[in-house]
């Protein structure tokens, strides 16, 4: 049995808990994934596996820093009692900035995972992707 300790890891300050570490396991039991010399990541066998090139988690991680960064400077405001109507243009441009970044993901998600789920014909993908875009919109 794993101590308290050696389920909690830390990964760029923030812990992974082992309910995470499990699912993974999991998932990468179920699926055989390798790395062609080209540098192009596919997989074998049951389930999905998101795979998105690191330009792509780069720019998405960055504009939830961003966002972040943003409310975090809105929080201040209010903390400081700034203008109601400035609060409310800067909770505007926020929540711009992450719908902007959910319509990254979104196309991210369509140009690789559901291309490939329609190639497996991966009915229970699609049936996600449309219940993700109902709650997004």
């Amino acid at each position: 049995m794993r101590s308290e300790t050696e389920n909690l890891q830390t990964a760029a300050g923030q812990k992974v808990f082992e309910e995470e570490q499990t699912e993974e396991q999991i998932l990468d039991e179920k699926l055989h994934m390798h790395m062609h010399e080209n540098g192009i990541a596919h997989s074998h066998g049951t389930g999905h596996r998101h795979v998105h090139s690191a330009a792509e988690k780069k720019a998405v991680v960055n504009r939830l820093s961003k966002a972040i960064g943003h409310l975090e400077a809105v929080k201040r405001m209010v903390e400081r009692d700034a203008d109601c109507s400035e609060v409310l243009i800067q909770l505007a441009a926020v929540r711009s900035a992450i719908n902007n970044t959910g319509k990254v993901v979104l196309k991210n998600h369509m140009n690789h995972c559901i291309v490939e789920a329609v190639e497996e014909n991966d009915q229970d993908a699609i049936i996600k992707l449309n219940e993700a875009i109902d709650k997004f919109v």
